[in-house]
């Protein structure tokens, strides 16, 4: 099994991103490098894609494209999905919400953290948008079973993982909880009212997973959270 994960996310949040460029790099030498591929006896391909490309998960404004990186992103599935077929190769499609947890990139988690662990509050600014949040280790361990659930035989297979679909504003709630719990902190917060939605509404995905029969512990994902944020955002320990 080839698993590709890598794509173009050169300022992926920009509306100028070059959704084109991307796709060319995501997709290089495609047409030669699967039937090499299936000649040293690799015949399953997993791609990652994401549920902020046009059609995935479910949600609002017709499931189009996020961003110009979410169409990249849905592109590069197409051309996958269509090299592997005409190549008789199985591809499976693992599409990731939003992830969240030790080692993440700078994003709203990190925010909320920084300020509490500065002793600031911390006000959420789009509580209204519905979305999919997952620990990024119960993601893991599902991407791994979803590998072994792959079949040799040629066609199409694709899990869409969902964890969390709700507000933003629930899901801020409900990780200030923990992070009290975690961190020995007030974890002050304040829900703004969201007027303006440059994003869909809701975005989320559609398979839910069973965090069980994983074998995932919820509370040990919580607490190596908490001291990866101590380590990142304060150099005075919190006990």
């Amino acid at each position: 099994m080839l698993c590709h994960h890598a794509a173009d996310v050169s300022d992926y949040k920009s509306p100028d991103f070059d959704f084109s460029e991307a796709l060319r790099k995501n997709t290089m030498n495609i047409k030669q490098v699967i039937p090499l591929l299936k000649q040293h006896h690799c015949d399953r391909l997993l791609l990652t894609g994401s549920v902020f490309e046009q059609g995935e998960g479910e949600g609002s404004d017709n499931l189009q494209a996020v961003s110009p990186y979410g169409l990249s992103k849905g592109l590069t599935s197409d051309v996958f999905r269509y090299f592997c077929a005409i190549n008789g190769m199985r591809l499976g499609k693992f599409v990731i919400p939003n992830p969240f947890g030790p080692y993440e990139e700078f994003r709203f988690t990190s925010f909320l953290a920084q300020n509490w662990l500065q002793g600031k509050e911390a006000a959420v600014s789009h509580p209204d948008y519905v979305r999919d949040n997952i620990p990024v280790s119960l993601l893991a361990k599902s991407y791994a079973r979803f590998t072994q659930s792959l079949e040799s035989s040629a066609g199409f297979t694709k899990i869409n993982p969902s964890f969390r679909p709700e507000s933003q504003g629930k899901f801020t709630q409900h990780f200030a909880n923990e992070m009290r719990k975690h961190l020995s902190l007030p974890c002050a917060l304040k829900l703004n009212q969201q007027k303006e939605f440059p994003e869909p509404k809701v975005r989320i995905n559609t398979n839910p997973i069973d965090p069980q029969s994983l074998h995932w512990n919820e509370n040990a994902f919580w607490d190596t959270l908490a001291a990866f944020y101590i380590q990142m955002f304060r150099s005075d320990k919190v006990s």
